[in-house]
């Protein structure tokens, strides 16, 4: 980045900061804040050691969402979330077992905390429940005292590997590469009217279980919305049936020292994979995301870091520009120089046979997520059929296979990888193939261990 562009983002930043100063004070003058909330966000953590995060805000009592809410009280609610007025710098007490600490939140009211538990977890808990209290300032509207309860997942012995799942255009539409479509699913709707694909909430849940049926798999997801949606991506989760976890990253839609406006997310992304790559060094890792913005890219360095950790890359095919296919297709080949395995597909049918065929999940859970599928799978509405939505014809399934010991053979399967990947980027593709890009020695090995466990 340039030094001039630098320079231009640090006295944009100071200078919201001052001005946030001057009205946080004016506010406080005036009266304070009204009735305060502490908003917990899901946390992650070992039987050593817990991470947690929150947000402090004035509460602005916002409703979940109905399934018959009107439009102008989906558009009401959608402005109170984002114009949300935060408490800076609000101090809490944490409390876990038999100990207690005090934390600060930032100028945004986003706070944090580690957590080491001095007494053993109780066996075959999942979530481990954090009290959060709020200690200053208190509001002259409430007098009660202000406080939150805290999920934290600590993941099981039983499970054999993460999920770190994106969540725009991966679990949900939103359609990020279409501005009027995203548009329209984001500010329009609520938790009811946003749709999930097609058997996807199956898919999870089978990835959850695991092949055993009780593995208790941690999901993780990423996000590039913001923190101000959290309750209603919350929402949609529990209406969906797909299985909770962690939100890893989110974001603050606001100025900062290193950009103007949340544009870029590759770093801080990779960051925080890279960072839960280490948090739980003891187990492999399955990604999962979409072709529509630079999900390719990111895990494609991830996998080149992490040889021996990707079990498998799987990616929604959303995306119709000519360009994805290239970034696509260095994914592929950092896929096969791992030894993992790549599934580039529109269909979460065809992503759980392979997962099946892994071990990752249970050939039972086959079924339900075809029919998970088959009842999601609702023709286009009036209004879709007005933005270009319309049904989809079931594409084929094209499996590209290496060796490590063919030699000669790998420029012509390059080429072949190659041809395949652009027609999945064709505009005038109605249905794109699914792409398995594997390599079979690496792969074998991994189904022959599958079917000893």
């Amino acid at each position: 980045m340039a030094d001039w562009k630098k320079v231009l983002m640090q006295i944009t930043s100071d200078a919201e900061g001052k001005f946030d100063e001057l009205r946080y004070r004016l506010h406080y003058a005036l009266g304070g804040p009204g009735k305060i909330k502490i908003v917990p966000y899901r946390g992650y953590g070992t039987p050593q050691r817990f991470y947690l995060k929150g947000r402090v805000l004035e509460d602005k009592n916002i409703p979940e969402g109905e399934e018959n809410d009107r439009l102008w009280e989906n558009i009401l609610n959608m402005y109170k979330r984002m114009e949300s007025d935060e408490v800076p710098h609000a101090r809490l007490a944490v409390r876990f077992q038999d100990q207690q600490q005090e934390v600060q939140a930032d100028e945004e009211g986003m706070f944090e905390a580690w957590i080491t538990p001095s007494q053993p977890l109780t066996a075959g808990r999942l979530w481990e429940k954090v009290e959060i209290e709020l200690l200053e300032p208190l509001s002259s509207e409430q007098h009660e005292p202000v406080r939150a309860v805290a999920e934290i997942l600590v993941p099981p012995p039983e499970a054999r590997f993460v999920v770190i799942s994106d969540i725009d255009d991966t679990v949900l539409r939103s359609d990020a590469t279409r501005l009027l479509h995203m548009a329209r699913n984001v500010f329009l709707g609520n938790a009811h009217t946003r749709l999930s694909f097609p058997g996807v909430a199956a898919l999870y849940r089978a990835l959850f279980a695991g092949a055993s049926g009780n593995e208790m798999n941690p999901l993780l997801y990423i996000s590039s919305s913001p923190w101000n949606l959290y309750d209603l991506l919350s929402q949609f989760f529990n209406l969906q049936g797909i299985p909770v976890g962690p939100v890893l990253f989110l974001r603050n839609w606001g100025i900062s020292p290193e950009e103007l406006l949340p544009l870029h997310h590759r770093a801080h992304k990779l960051g925080v994979i890279r960072k839960m790559l280490a948090f739980y060094h003891h187990l492999p890792f399955v990604l999962i995301g979409d072709s529509g913005q630079e999900d390719p890219e990111i895990y494609a360095e991830v996998v080149r870091e992490n040889p021996e950790r990707i079990l498998a890359v799987y990616i929604r095919n959303v995306s119709r520009d000519l360009k994805r296919p290239a970034a696509v297709q260095a994914l592929a080949k950092e896929v096969l120089k791992a030894g993992s395995s790549l599934v580039l597909a529109d269909d979460s049918l065809a992503i759980a046979k392979h997962a099946c065929e892994l071990g990752l999940i249970s050939p039972v859970a086959l079924a339900a997520i075809g029919e998970d599928k088959r009842k999601d799978e609702a023709p286009p509405t009036v209004l879709d059929k007005l933005l270009g939505e319309q049904e989809q014809p079931e594409g084929k399934t094209v499996t590209i296979e290496t060796r490590t010991d063919q030699g000669a053979d790998q420029k012509q399967e390059a080429d072949q990888l190659k041809e395949t990947l652009k027609e999945t980027g064709k505009e005038t593709t109605k249905a794109p193939p699914t792409v398995i890009v594997e390599n079979a020695d690496a792969q074998n090995g991994l189904r022959k261990d599958a079917k000893k466990e």
